[in-house]
């Protein structure tokens, strides 16, 4: 049966007003809240059932500190390797590390390879499935008013020694979850013009790549969402 009119809405409005919050304002997360949002983030779809995710609480402050480090590494080679784009890439904030309530480094499973349902020619389902349960994670957060972020800006094997990680286990996302001061309009990138929302019409064809869609044939013409 189909939700609600306003169950329907709300759901819908979490997908609309979700970000990739940068800004953080210290604070904590109560321990009942963390475990219901984990518990959103744990009920994702998962290729074969396999539910590749693990979860890593990151509450050391020299820890914490040792992958801001690394994350801080990284971003100067990424601007870097943007060319004539760097300075505008360092002009931006990309992580929240230090000020966020709460750090989660999210990781894939060691012994994955066992797992060869809907993943014998497509081993990546276990990527494209924990990041179903960041996702779930992330629309939770931002209907109990927290805001989140997912930083991918770290060498993997630097952040899995760090963490102790058991061979075969692979870090996907550093996560800076907590209150914020407030959330933004627009995606942050979009309002600082680094990227604009492409139109959905021309993501989606018929049939064959390249052959638009119907679908937009008699829509009326596509208004920018934040």
């Amino acid at each position: 049966m189909p939700f609600e009119a306003d169950e329907a809405q709300a759901v819908y409005r979490a997908i609309r007003e979700r970000r990739d919050m940068r800004h953080f304002a210290g604070g904590e997360v109560a321990p009942e809240l963390l475990r219901r949002l984990l518990e959103a983030a744990h009920h994702a779809p998962s290729v074969g059932f396999m539910q590749p995710w693990r979860f890593l609480r990151v509450r050391d402050a020299a820890l914490r500190a040792q992958l801001h480090a690394l994350v801080e590494q990284e971003r100067v080679r990424t601007a870097q390797a943007l060319g004539e784009r760097e300075d505008a890439f360092m002009r931006l904030k990309v992580e929240g590390l230090l000020e966020a309530a709460e750090l989660i480094a999210v990781t894939l499973a060691d012994g994955r390879e066992q797992h060869v349902f809907g993943r014998r020619t497509l081993p990546q389902m276990d990527l494209a499935s924990a990041a179903c349960a960041i996702q779930n994670l992330w629309l939770a957060a931002r209907v109990e008013g927290l805001g989140m972020g997912w930083v991918s800006l770290f060498d993997p094997a630097q952040v899995a020694a760090l963490l102790g990680l058991p061979a075969g286990a692979e870090p996907i996302a550093l996560l800076c979850l907590g209150p914020v001061h407030g959330f933004y309009d627009e995606p942050m990138l979009q309002r600082e013009r680094w990227a604009q929302r492409a139109p959905l019409a021309s993501m989606v064809f018929d049939d064959r790549w390249g052959a638009p869609s119907t679908l937009f044939a008699d829509a009326p013409n596509e208004k920018e969402t934040p």
